[in-house]
């Protein structure tokens, strides 16, 4: 290569490294101008805190009031410098929102978080309740979906004296009470199927002793 010819091998590679940062340049701003396409979310409503579940309460800058706590059968908690706040029927955000109220009388501007740890039965019309003395073990069991009664006499039973035919399924519908019956014998002892009802929140289910 003779030394004429160098300047312009030099001025070539110049041009091509500028065409390419102008290039790379090009493609970072469209990249940076097109946002991600955002991530689908699911709205599930909040959990409504229920009997017997254990609730981890945290107070941000204060770790002598955070504390984990039960909540009692009377739908009620204690923690540090809160006595007996309504528990049952709430969110945790909801909860955690009315001790802040309380807490600002003693600590400046408190934060608090609560996240549910372990779950007890739920709220009350999150329940299904076996009751009647025909139940081998009268129990209040949370409802979840797909839930039948099939499913709960596995779980509950019947008694040795329980009048199983006779058992009925109590239901509010749009405030009124609505009773079914449900003839647990046929659908435990011979598989009928056709008294598998899909339960609800809230049915009560009632299985009474037999006649003597």
């Amino acid at each position: 290569m003779t030394d004429s010819m160098l300047p312009f091998r030099r001025l070539a590679a110049i041009v091509l490294v500028a065409a390419c940062g102008c290039v790379s340049f090009q493609v970072y701003a469209q990249s940076a101008a097109t946002p991600p396409a955002p991530a689908q979310q699911q709205s599930n409503p909040d959990y409504v805190i229920g009997p017997g579940d254990a609730l981890n309460v945290f107070v941000w800058r204060n770790p002598d009031l955070s504390t984990g706590v039960q909540v009692r059968p009377d739908g009620k908690i204690s923690i540090p410098l809160v006595d007996d706040m309504q528990a049952v029927g709430k969110t945790p955000s909801q909860l955690a929102r009315d001790i802040e109220k309380v807490l600002g009388e003693y600590v400046r501007m408190p934060d608090v978080t609560i996240i549910v740890s372990a779950f007890g039965i739920g709220a009350f019309d999150n329940q299904i309740r076996v009751v009647g003395a025909g139940a081998g073990k009268p129990q209040s069991i949370p409802f979840r979906q797909g839930l039948t009664v099939l499913d709960i006499m596995i779980q509950v039973g019947l008694s040795e004296y329980a009048s199983g035919d006779r058992a009925k399924l109590v239901r509010r519908v749009n405030g009124k009470t609505q009773e079914t019956p449900i003839k647990l014998n046929r659908l435990v002892n011979r598989g009928d199927l056709s008294q598998n009802v899909t339960l609800q929140p809230g049915d009560v289910l009632i299985i009474p002793q037999a006649r003597f």
